[in-house]
């Protein structure tokens, strides 16, 4: 079986033939810089208490983490949006394993800036069974550290390639979260995470189920 990395370092060498040079060029040069920031130590990582946080999911719930961990471990992963395809393929992968988590008395729920309405056309899309929820302005990713702002020439690609961030992330396009997933522990500790400043690279969903094991 194909793993989900193998299956994204696929998908972007395909389409770095289809980018031209000077977009690329700003694509490199905004992924070392948010690299070369540390975001990515400064996040929260195995040992810290996980932030509380409530928010709309796609059907109109609200869902808060107290109330998940009632029930059992939260498999919490952080996606930047339905327009990002490297997500796309990351969720796909979530819900084949889907079953495997549920399976250890998990709970996976995605978690975007989006607004519900792109997050429903996107569980759609995908036959999504797990919740997928709004982060409105990216503040339950602040507190989990990971919230960090588009570069302007980035921005400005984004913008000509019509992903329209201003309305699918309802007046907030810069903000976006760095790839990230938790596994975290009905006391509310984080027991597992990946955080990478790179979205071409995921938690692989195998891992994830280990560390439920």
């Amino acid at each position: 079986m194909t793993t989900l990395n193998t299956e994204l370092r696929t998908f972007y060498e395909a389409r770095q033939q289809q980018i031209p040079a000077e977009i690329r060029e700003i694509m490199r040069r905004a992924g070392q810089e948010l690299a070369d920031s540390g975001q990515s130590d400064r996040a929260l990582t195995v040992g810290d208490k996980a932030p509380r946080f409530s928010l709309p999911s796609a059907t109109g719930q609200t869902l808060t983490l107290d109330a998940l961990l009632a029930d059992g471990p939260v498999v919490l992963t952080f996606y930047r949006g339905a327009w990002c395809p490297y997500c796309n393929i990351a969720l796909r992968s979530l819900q084949q394993h889907h079953e495997a988590i549920t399976a250890r008395g998990a709970r996976l729920v995605a978690v975007s800036p989006q607004i519900p309405d792109e997050s429903l056309t996107l569980t759609e899309k995908h036959d999504l069974a797990f919740d997928v929820l709004s982060d409105i302005g990216s503040d339950t990713a602040k507190q989990y550290g990971l919230a960090f702002d588009l570069p302007d020439d980035l921005a400005a690609v984004y913008d000509k390639l019509g992903f329209d961030l201003q309305r699918v992330n309802d007046g907030h396009p810069r903000t976006l979260p760095l790839p990230a997933t938790y596994v975290i522990d009905r006391d509310g500790v984080i027991r597992w995470a990946f955080v990478n400043t790179d979205y071409t690279t995921r938690a692989e969903p195998a891992d994830i189920v280990d560390a439920l094991a």
